[in-house]
């Protein structure tokens, strides 16, 4: 018999225009506990940083709210930026959180800053840091997750013997291959990074090592759903987040926008087609129109799990878009 896709949340705990960073910390919490009842795997946040319209940067402390705010479901990281971090500080701080929710804690890795290239120098001071030492720093997480060994002089305490599950996340085919060559299991940013999305998939799948970690590929997506009760309303809705994508490329930056009714008085025709090419793994609809988007990225991608994210303006209209989403997802099987 089929089993129902398992379904789950990427959050950047989004601050709207007019409201502050705990206003979006607490709908984080809140969303983390509607999903929990809806059915969701997990819930990660991802790493970014010197973001006027992100509350999510500091990762490992939000991690910790929401699974002390929630009772079983898995609560991560989607992903920490190890590029801007000691590995043996990840691994005490996941090491600890996984000490206090046992068998609740992902840690999914980039290598990506998440910051402009100032901000990632104030981040982590020295060159050590750079991205070229991130299998090193993967391989070395592991070992401090690991059974402290005869003659080992720096452990993580708490950390050792915690085995906290690891992903590689990436937008490129460079992440697949090393989660294929680790043995780890795999998502790919294709919510703002689609053009490598199947490629990778594939490459994943083909390169797959067996580890004592993982025994066959497991590989999930990042999809943007917005959905309401009409695709009008959807779309609508979605406008929030063309605008932040137009606003990205033009490097003005700023607090998530309300929606609004014409997008054409906002940015030009070439704007908005730049957008739609880098959100083109969305799907913006009603219930039906969300399952059918769904089922034809799950078919193209035979990914093992769907990761969804959702940046609405309106708290209430992005709770009601994620219980659509679940909606849509039990549907769905393999």
């Amino acid at each position: 018999m089929a089993n129902p896709i398992p379904y789950s949340i990427l959050d950047i705990s989004p601050i709207p225009q007019g409201f502050t960073a705990a206003d979006a910390l607490r709908n984080s919490l809140d969303l983390a506990q509607h999903a929990e009842k809806w059915g969701y795997t997990r819930y990660w946040v991802a790493e970014h940083h010197n973001m006027t319209g992100n509350a999510s940067s500091a990762t490992a402390v939000l991690i910790g709210y929401l699974a002390a705010g929630t009772t079983h479901i898995r609560v991560g990281s989607g992903g920490v930026m190890l590029p801007n971090h000691a590995p043996l500080v990840i691994a005490e701080q996941f090491g600890t959180l996984e000490s206090l929710y046992p068998g609740r804690i992902d840690l999914g890795l980039g290598r990506a800053p998440g910051a402009d290239q100032m901000t990632a120098r104030a981040l982590r001071r020295d060159l050590l840091g750079s991205d070229d030492r991130f299998p090193q720093d993967v391989r070395e997480l592991q070992h401090y997750f690991g059974p402290i060994q005869e003659g080992q002089t720096v452990r993580a305490i708490p950390g050792a013997n915690t085995e906290v599950p690891i992903w590689i996340l990436g937008s490129s085919l460079y992440g697949a291959q090393l989660a294929a060559h680790f043995g780890l299991p795999y998502t790919f940013a294709s919510h703002f990074a689609p053009d490598q999305l199947l490629e990778a998939m594939r490459i994943y799948r083909e390169l797959f090592k067996p580890s004592d970690k993982l025994d066959k590929p497991y590989c999930a997506f990042v999809m943007n759903v917005v959905a309401a009760d009409t695709d009008e309303e959807a779309a609508y809705l979605f406008t929030t987040l063309q605008q932040n994508v137009v606003r990205m490329r033009r490097n003005t930056r700023g607090q998530l926008p309300p929606p609004i009714t014409n997008l054409d008085e906002f940015c030009e025709p070439h704007e908005q087609a730049a957008a739609a090419h880098t959100l083109q793994v969305s799907v913006v609809g009603s219930l039906e129109t969300v399952k059918k988007g769904m089922l034809y990225w799950l078919e193209a991608t035979g990914a093992d799990e769907i990761i969804i994210t959702g940046q609405i303006f309106d708290h209430q209209a992005r709770l009601s878009s994620f219980e659509i989403a679940a909606q849509a997802a039990q549907s769905l099987e393999v």
